[in-house]
């Protein structure tokens, strides 16, 4: 039997179900397809392609020292499986099953619709599933010859938009098994503790996320380290680091699941999508110094700890009034780690729209103060307070010398914060006399890409 391996949010060889399963049924075929339409959703950006096309490189690479080799196809998925099975004689294609937003879900029930009409047998197989004992090393197998391999395009090809971000992570096997070892020899040390602050969380977190929502690796391969190490028993604060850590790694794996329809929540009242709020928010030019300090750092490295990520998130939907839907968007391509099984159910409960009985009203000037005391985060990325005494730092417009650099260099604040925090609590107090609290989904305790500090 012909066999096609459709890769997807998968991009390993070790411990992989469905791999394992298609190497079991004879020749196999490994695709990627590159789906323009795709990299055009306003939840994706080149940012993420170009960490996806490390990584298609890295399994390019492992692959082809099996003997196999990845083929790569730009286009429409229905095109290219149909005419690729159409050409080798493919009767099974085998993927995992994908959590993805509403145009993979859409995607999927075309490519469903299809193999039924062509007679194709398409398998999905969760991520997580034990197909054999060996699952968890690369499996045997039968390739199939003589298909071009086809070049990984890059993101211009996709008509993506520049996207700098130069100190994002870099995209492939290589670097994700870097990590894991980096973070269990000395980085994790210190990670309950340094998790919440973005001076400290860059180290002392694992910076695995975007590897796994890439599928670079696998839960279950982290686990098995994670046993390892506690195995050996490390001393000082070692098993409770390890403990919080594995909890969210456990709370990661529940909240992967098929997303509800979004559209389905309304933005509230008076909320915009689009403007000069949103650009300076956007922009980190809120006037607000480690809020925007945080949005800068975002955009040059593509990742952010939890607690800057609730913020961000709580500034723009509870102060600005900003579209809850407009802002997850803004973030989402932002995230090289983006997941949207897990980011979407976040900046709805971080924005009070899945649980309006509680109000996540995050002020930036406290969280300053608390998670960067001495001012070094905020006057790295935003250098236009170089001349902004410490003291006066995180609210500079009570700095006597104010106007020396507000309304200069730097922006003043778009926003009363106490008068924004009255009115938007008042709104959503209103919304619940006028319509009662919303149905809470069932979900785990508010744990995920914006809280998950992997």
């Amino acid at each position: 039997m012909n066999v096609l391996m459709w890769y997807k949010r998968d991009l390993r060889v070790d411990d992989h179900p469905a791999l394992t399963f298609a190497a079991g049924l004879g020749r196999v075929l490994p695709l990627y397809v590159a789906e323009p339409d795709y990299w055009a959703l306003p939840d994706t950006s080149a940012r993420q392609w170009d960490f996806t096309a490390e990584a298609l490189a890295d399994l390019r690479h492992d692959l082809a020292g099996l003997g196999w080799p990845l083929i790569l196809r730009t286009g429409d998925a229905v095109e290219v499986l149909s005419r690729l099975c159409r050409q080798n004689a493919i009767t099974r294609i085998v993927s995992h099953q994908e959590t993805g937003n509403a145009w993979v879900s859409a995607r999927d029930q075309r490519v469903g619709d299809w193999a039924r009409s062509a007679g194709i047998d398409w398998v999905q197989i969760p991520q997580s599933a034990v197909i054999a004992e060996n699952s968890t090393t690369a499996p045997s197998f039968q390739p199939l010859p003589g298909v071009e391999p086809g070049d990984i395009p890059p993101a211009r090809a996709l008509r993506m938009q520049s996207d700098p971000c130069p100190h994002r992570q870099t995209g492939g096997r290589a670097q994700a098994y870097a990590q894991l070892g980096s973070f269990l020899e000395h980085r994790g040390a210190g990670y309950l503790r340094a998790m919440a602050s973005p001076l400290t969380a860059e180290r002392a977190c694992s910076r695995l996320s975007p590897y796994i929502a890439t599928g670079v690796i696998s839960a279950r391969h982290i686990r098995q380290e994670l046993a390892a190490k506690r195995a050996t028993r490390p001393g000082g604060a070692w098993g409770a680091n390890l403990r919080g850590f594995e909890n969210r790694l456990s709370l990661r794996d529940q909240f992967i699941q098929k997303l509800k329809d979004a559209a389905t929540f309304e933005p509230r009242a008076g909320c915009v999508t689009s403007g000069a709020l949103m650009e300076a928010w956007a922009q980190g030019q809120t006037g607000f110094p480690f809020l925007d300090a945080c949005m800068r750092y975002l955009t040059a490295s593509g990742w952010l700890n939890f607690h800057a990520r609730a913020m961000l998130v709580s500034f723009a939907t509870y102060y600005l009034r900003l579209d809850w839907r407009a802002v997850g968007h803004v973030l989402a391509r932002r995230f090289t780690d983006y997941d949207p099984g897990i980011h979407w159910p976040q900046v709805e409960l971080q924005s009070g729209i899945a649980d309006i009985d509680r109000m996540r009203v995050i002020n930036p000037v406290k969280q300053g103060l608390e998670h960067d005391p001495n001012g070094t985060f905020t006057r790295r990325w935003v250098p236009e307070l170089a001349s902004v005494p410490d003291q006066f730092l995180h609210m500079p417009w009570v700095w006597p010398a104010a106007q020396s650099v507000l309304g200069r260099r730097y922006p003043e604040p778009i926003v009363d914060l106490t008068t924004a925090a009255k009115e938007a609590k008042a709104a959503i107090s209103s919304l619940r006399r006028d319509t009662g609290p919303k149905p809470r989904r069932t979900r785990p305790a508010p744990f995920g890409q914006l809280v998950l500090d992997l």
